[in-house]
């Protein structure tokens, strides 16, 4: 199913009044029956760290910190098999896991008399909450773990897994149509330092289109996050490898174009009336919602993650 703009606008309109929390993905959900779990979490993902973006500075205020410190402190004596930090999280608006990881520096702190502990050290713990010195809070950080849906290692780990198994599905699917290509870590050993996920050996076609290398992202195409691939990655992939290139994008995106050019609003117009390359050939787009190809007539050529 594709995602139009105003659709979007509104799923992440609804989002502003969500909590990173498990319970407000049934929310969303119910909310939103006809669109797959893993896109409207995904954008609620990349609308809640937009959100976080903004207001992150204030929870890092010293005299905020030790507020939430103390207030911990004092709840853990009087509430102790309560989810003290996961209401807290809830109560101020932020991550469960991002005001875990404040407290925990926090009482590091205390532990090695006010000298600031590593954030390795922090990650480690907050990874493995039993290498934490105080049981009560090793508990408390768990559950904020847990319960935390856009932040943390556990999150990390399933974004990592994702991107692994849409990779992985990228492969085969090409495997299955004798496409000769070279992989990233296949380009890695031959020295080059950046590359896209796959590289065709042989071009091929796609609406028209000569095909040379292949993006894969695992995560929700707005206009932001295509700014900031392409100025990041996919301007050097352009440079370095083919004029023409399909980027595939994960997990959702706005309605598939045959072209940028026809992709109003995006980075893709933006780089052309700046003239960043006047006149060139663009890198046009296969567009992925959820796990399964949005454009259908790329399914000819290119059938990627689809179930």
């Amino acid at each position: 199913m594709k995602l139009c703009r105003a659709e979007y606008k509104t799923i992440a309109k609804f989002t502003d009044q969500l909590k990173p929390t498990r319970q407000s993905l049934k929310l969303l959900k119910e909310r939103f029956p006809h669109h797959s779990q893993s896109t409207l979490l995904s954008i609620f993902s990349l609308e809640y760290q937009k959100r976080t973006k903004r207001s992150i500075s204030k929870h890092h205020d010293p005299d905020v910190i030790e507020s939430y410190y103390q207030r911990y402190l004092n709840e853990a004596k009087t509430r102790p098999s309560s989810p003290i930090l996961l209401e807290m999280a809830n109560e101020v608006d932020l991550s469960p896991s991002l005001l875990a990881r404040v407290v925990v520096e926090r009482f590091l702190q205390d532990q090695e008399d006010g000298v600031s502990v590593s954030k390795q050290v922090v990650s480690s713990m907050l990874r493995e909450p039993t290498l934490i010195p105080d049981v009560h809070l090793a508990r408390q950080v768990e559950q904020c773990t847990v319960n935390d849906c856009c932040y943390g290692p556990l999150v990390d780990c399933i974004k990592h897994a994702i991107g692994h198994e849409h990779e992985v599905l990228l492969r085969d699917k090409l495997r299955e149509r004798n496409l000769s290509f070279l992989d990233e870590n296949q380009l890695r050993a031959k020295g080059y330092d950046k590359t896209p996920d796959i590289i065709l050996e042989v071009p091929i076609a796609v609406e028209g289109h000569v095909v040379h290398w292949i993006e894969s992202k695992a995560s929700f195409g707005d206009d932001q996050s295509h700014r900031t691939y392409l100025n990041e990655q996919f301007w050097s992939y352009w440079n370095r490898f083919s004029p023409r290139d399909v980027l595939m994008k994960g997990d959702g995106a706005f309605g598939a174009k045959r072209s940028p050019a026809e992709h109003p609003g995006t980075h893709w117009e933006t780089k052309s009336e700046q003239g960043t390359r006047p006149g060139a050939d663009k890198p046009i787009i296969l567009l992925i919602n959820g796990h399964t190809l949005a454009a259908g007539p790329l399914c000819v050529c290119l059938s990627v993650c689809v179930g």
